[in-house]
């Protein structure tokens, strides 16, 4: 069967290219080799081109098991990073400094969907009735058979974005990197692509947004990493191409149905519908057989590969790395994320659903021979692939979580958002809550990468800064224990809770609540025998306290005491970070036991630096 569909595959791509699409002559899929279609797309500025539409009736679903990867061919730099995660484990030499150094990074996670104040997903969700999306969608720019979310685009205008203020914010807030949205799953490109012409140079706003947030993250001395969502941008958008079920616009198509002549005396003439939303596609549904238009079952915990699309596929797939190449080749950033909930792009599984490809492998070594070759043998480049498994040579990302434990076998951070990933009105901001999630994070030897939601016009709300000003005040204190450290041999210690929701579970030790972050996180309370410890660039252990003692507080730290036997050398010194006071401490059986001064001026979490015998 995997055979007689390679040839029906074959036989399609070969078809492809003697065929005219019925609104806009196509050229073939792969009529030359990638080095020499990146090389006339490069010489001309042209855009690729898309493939023409291929089935739109229920189709055949592979099993990701038993499918074989698809080698691409895109052109790539060549180096000693071959284009496999084997060799790039091997090869890689290690974490950045620059990346431990930084400790707490922005992520600047923003774009035209802020435009719906809807929160993550609004181009998705305005084209699902009921949704808050769809609602909010009806009442600010009408319904979206006649105004879709390429509408949106061409009038978003967010003309209180300053990146030099915005920067100088986040580096007072403590930051110290960026990870910025290049292009999220709906598809729009937010610099000067040169592979998609639905880009915010070319439609909108006239801006491109990595080249200014580059040059003032620069000044400020900030890495900047960029950050890419569109992986599954292909079914994404499904639910685009359907249309209302009810009310007086029941049956009237969606605009992603639109097509290139569709434009012609309108704002988006010569810009292709499907360039932006891709082409419709229907499976049967793997749990009851229904035939729809969203591919949900498939892509969210479950898997399959598209077996009636693999030509769009491959073309889809090499189009998600062009686009990732142009930014690694033109913008030079220090490092780069790819988003979804699988191993890696394109793994035929979760959100890597409907193809199965070494294309995110095959880019990361481009972007790691390539950085060499720039640096003549200096390497700092770092790359993060959300939830690959362990790889020297790639990270990986807890979203809204943390590790059970200690993790040191691969470069990783915790990427959580205030409020959601997107802007929406009535988000709770506390300082105290990003303080308590940054130390479960980096007492387990990572990072936090932090969004806090820009809002459409591109500045941030009252409350936000706010926030972000605490958070400074706090970092300029405590930060001597966070930026350039690891993890100690324990990562915390402190209250031991049985989950509610698992009562014949043993008691474990109580933890900051993970997802996005609101009010329950802000409510959250320790008592002062919980900490979390670190090791200090200065050899030094800091024991954080997550909440601020009494004055003249007794409090006790186990694992520093002579039972705990964790400490190579009997204690010689104990600071409060922050105060001037000289501390009555003792280093006993029991514990570390400290007299907090008198005074406690001090909010969220305090930090005692302990200092022995190396």
């Amino acid at each position: 069967m995997h055979k007689i569909k390679k040839i029906i595959i074959i036989t399609g791509v070969l078809l492809l290219a003697i065929y005219t699409h019925k609104t806009f002559a196509q050229a073939p899929l792969n009529p030359v080799s990638a080095t020499e279609a990146e090389k006339k797309n490069a010489a001309n500025n042209t855009l690729p081109p898309i493939p023409a539409k291929e089935t739109t009736n229920a189709g055949f679903i592979e099993n990701p098991d038993t499918f074989a990867e698809e080698k691409m061919n895109f052109a790539i730099a060549t180096g000693k990073f071959l284009p496999d995660w084997q060799s790039i484990d091997q090869n890689y030499p290690g974490e950045p400094a620059w990346w431990r150094d930084g400790k707490f990074g922005i992520f600047i996670h923003w774009g035209p969907q802020a435009a719906g104040r809807s929160g993550d997903w609004y181009a998705r969700y305005l084209y699902k009735e009921g949704t808050d999306a769809y609602k909010n969608h009806l009442q600010h720019f009408g319904h979206p058979s006649g105004f879709g979310y390429k509408d949106v685009l061409h009038q978003w205008n967010p003309s209180a974005w300053n990146p030099a203020k915005l920067v100088q914010a986040y580096y007072d807030a403590g930051f110290r990197y960026a990870l910025v949205v290049g292009v999220h799953h709906d598809n729009y490109d937010l610099w000067n692509s040169k592979y998609q012409s639905w880009n915010s140079v070319n439609v909108g706003p006239k801006k491109d947004f990595l080249a200014g947030w580059k040059t003032a993250l620069k000044k400020h001395g900030m890495r900047m990493g960029v950050a890419f969502h569109h992986e599954y941008t292909w079914w994404w958008w499904q639910g685009a191409f359907s249309a209302d079920t009810k009310g007086d616009k029941a049956g009237i198509p969606y605009d992603a149905n639109l097509g290139l002549a569709d434009g012609k005396g309108k704002w988006w003439e010569g810009l292709d519908p499907q360039r932006l939303y891709g082409i419709p596609m229907k499976y049967d549904s793997i749990k009851n057989g229904e035939k729809r238009f969203a591919l949900e079952d498939i892509a969210f915990g479950n898997k399959g590969i598209f077996g009636d699309h693999l030509a769009y596929a491959k073309w889809y797939a090499t189009q998600w790395a062009l686009r990732i190449k142009d930014v690694v080749d033109n913008y030079d950033p220090d490092f780069i994320y790819t988003d979804g909930n699988s191993t890696q792009p394109f793994s035929g599984s979760k959100s890597g659903s409907g193809y199965k490809s070494d294309a995110a492998a095959r880019v990361v070594s481009h972007y790691y021979n390539q950085a060499l070759a720039r640096q003549k043998g200096k390497f700092d480049k770092l790359s993060m692939v959300k939830f690959l498994p362990v790889n020297r040579g790639a990270g990986s990302t807890f979203e809204g979580s943390y590790p059970r434990d200690i993790k040191n076998d691969q470069v990783w951070m915790g990427d959580m958002a205030v409020g959601d990933w997107f802007y929406r009105p009535g988000f709770y901001y506390d300082a105290g809550m990003v303080v308590h999630a940054l130390l479960e994070q980096v007492s387990r030897d990572g990072n936090l990468t932090l969004c806090v939601s820009l809002m459409p016009e591109g500045g941030m709300d009252t409350g936000s800064a706010r926030m972000l000003k605490e958070i400074g005040a706090w970092m300029k204190i405590n930060g001597e224990g966070i930026y350039g450290s690891h993890a100690w041999k324990k990562f915390g210690e402190g209250e031991m809770v049985v989950d509610p929701k698992k009562p014949g579970e043993p008691a474990k030790l109580k933890i900051f609540p993970g997802g996005k972050l609101g009010k329950p996180h802000a409510e959250f309370v320790f008592n002062t025998t919980n900490f979390r410890f670190t090791k200090g660039k200065d050899g030094a252990v800091y024991a954080y306290c997550l909440t601020v003692p009494q004055p003249g507080e007794i409090i006790t730290i186990k694992l520093l005491g002579k039972a705990a036997k964790m400490l190579d050398q009997p204690v010689q010194s104990v600071l409060l970070i922050g105060s001037k006071a000289k501390l009555k401490w003792k280093y006993a059986a029991e514990g570390l036991v400290i007299t907090c001064p008198e005074v406690m001026p001090f909010k969220y979490a305090v930090a005692f630096k302990i200092s022995y015998a190396q």
